[in-house]
């Protein structure tokens, strides 16, 4: 079999058959029990069908290869016996490797960032998230231009002999000095590049307005590694109705909604992007105003799937991400989720053991809720209080503020003004009063 160089021209496997390859370094953070586990249900996921599964241990990858001479010769052997189309890597590969690797398998040859990147491109739906997902495989796939395409090795602008590929494009203003086709493939791709990050930019500065302008409130973001049921509990807890499946990375989205903790008070909650082993840094730095959300909340709800045999080493890949955004000294919250699905207690006494503070709930089902309300509560950094406010009839907002973040226990008019009796967050009233000098509490009220 020949491999077609045009196969590259599309990343995505989508109905391809797929052979999985995993290299166990020493400092793989994988569960050795089934290393492949999860690059099995990333390329399902993207939509291929796994039909094999190779592994191999080395102190060091090899520096053409990944894997060693003889692996990679096995590789090619169970590609054809399988008649696999794809040979996806749960490790990253250098554009040398890939070549070297492609040039024996003779199979289309993927590494983890570019799977992840396929599933990401998959799902994006808002213009945000497209555009963060387009500069992320941009930013991958510069370095890698060389030998992705059968055209970038023709000559541009090229007289050529007659009959040749790169003499059929000639024409009226194409007869120019003969520049390679990679570079004019490296420019517009720098180019691109260039013009995402402006209108990305733009899109972060926007996004972080956002998020200081509600620096008055009390935020909570969810986090956690993806498919950990983050949006199930955001829909349970403030009555939301975001799109929640069982699948990686369901959503690429941040919702923010109002959560009312049933005393008078609320917070603003937020959900975000799922984590994951390995997310790739490019990603990381595209979404970030994404994930502005979990970096200037105020509490973090990390949410754990309890029932999958990998969540500790989900918790420390997501505590991972935390660190490299800079919040990983926020106050949080673990959430042991998914306890109606858990098959074995030993798992769920085990991460109990080990995260003594740790609630152990199920979104799905509303079990354990009460408790995560509880704690939302004492995290506002101050009791609820009854207070008595008089605000001037002419301050609309003010009035609409108050009947929006306060439990109103009674109003009375007088000739000019509004007199709230009202039950809030001690936080919150004293926020309202900063924002309307306008707004008086009376004494003893």
């Amino acid at each position: 079999m020949v491999v077609q160089r045009t196969q590259r021209e599309t990343l995505s496997v989508a109905r391809e058959r797929a052979l999985l390859v995993g290299v166990l370094l020493p400092d793989s953070n994988v569960d050795m029990s089934n290393p492949l586990a999860e690059l099995a249900a990333l390329a399902e996921s993207a939509g291929a069908e796994v039909v094999s599964s190779i592994v191999q241990k080395r102190l060091a990858p090899h520096p053409g290869l990944f894997v060693g001479t003889g692996k990679v010769q096995e590789i090619a052997e169970r590609a054809e016996a399988f008649e696999a189309d794809v040979v996806i890597f749960d490790n990253d590969l250098s554009p040398r490797q890939i070549r070297g690797i492609e040039e024996i398998v003779q199979r289309k040859i993927i590494d983890r960032s570019e799977l992840i990147l396929d599933i990401f491109a998959g799902r994006a739906r808002t213009h945000e998230a497209k555009l963060q997902v387009e500069l992320a495989q941009l930013q991958y796939t510069a370095p890698r231009l060389r030998g992705m395409w059968t055209h970038l090795e023709r000559i541009a602008g090229g007289a050529g002999a007659a009959g040749d590929v790169g003499a059929k494009a000639v024409g009226v203003g194409t007869r120019g000095p003969g520049e390679r086709q990679i570079e004019i493939d490296r420019r517009i791709v720098k180019d691109r590049i260039h013009q995402l990050k402006i209108e990305i930019d733009q899109i972060d500065r926007r996004k972080l307005r956002e998020i200081q302008g509600r620096r008055d409130e009390f935020t909570i973001s969810l986090v956690g590694y993806t498919n950990s049921g983050k949006t199930t509990l955001l829909n349970r807890l403030a009555g939301a109705d975001q799109f929640a499946r069982d699948m990686l990375f369901a959503t690429l989205d941040t919702k923010t909604t109002r959560w009312r903790l049933g005393d008078g008070s609320s917070v603003l909650l937020s959900d975000t992007v799922g984590f994951i082993r390995d997310l790739p840094h490019r990603l990381i730095a595209s979404f970030r105003a994404t994930l502005e959300e979990a970096i200037h909340a105020d509490l973090l709800l990390h949410v754990v799937d309890a029932a999958s045999p990998f969540a500790l080493h989900q918790v420390e890949s997501v505590n991972v991400v935390l660190k490299e955004l800079g919040c990983q000294e926020r106050p949080t919250l673990l959430l042991l989720n998914k306890a109606d699905a858990v098959t074995d207690d030993t798992n769920l006494r085990i991460l109990a053991r080990r995260f003594t503070s740790a609630l152990t709930i199920s979104a799905a089902r509303g079990d354990g809720l009460e408790q995560v309300l509880e704690h939302a509560r004492n995290a506002m950094k101050g009791k609820v209080v009854e207070a008595t406010l008089r605000i001037p009839s002419t301050e609309g907002r003010a009035i609409s503020e108050i009947e929006r973040y306060a439990h109103v226990l009674g109003r009375t008019y007088e000739d000019a003004s509004v007199l709230f009796h009202v039950r809030a967050n001690q936080t919150q009233l004293a926020q309202l009063k900063g924002r309307h000098p306008a707004m008086q509490e009376l004494a003893g009220g």
